[in-house]
């Protein structure tokens, strides 16, 4: 079965989670209609390409270099540590 998160994704930390805990694929409608509604099909390129690099800077801070790897660490990663 696949699992689509849809709802509650704004920034790529979202995404990450998303992918971490499992899910397939999330769906970014209300990114996509603000891009939209803000600069047409540049705007949805622009909010796209946001999304993508947030993910890739989270993916990298976490010591990740593929979406297989944050799955694999997802314990680790998921895991609150004490302060």
């Amino acid at each position: 079965m696949k699992v689509i998160v849809d709802g509650g994704i704004r920034r790529g930390t979202d995404i990450a989670k998303a992918l971490a805990l499992g899910a397939d694929a999330c769906m970014l409608g209300r990114a996509y209609l603000y891009g939209l509604g803000a600069h047409g099909e540049a705007g949805v390129n622009a909010a796209i390409r946001i999304l993508r690099d947030e993910l890739d800077i989270t993916m990298a801070m976490l010591g990740c270099t593929s979406v297989a790897e944050l799955r694999q660490r997802r314990s680790s990663l998921l895991t609150p540590r004490a302060a």
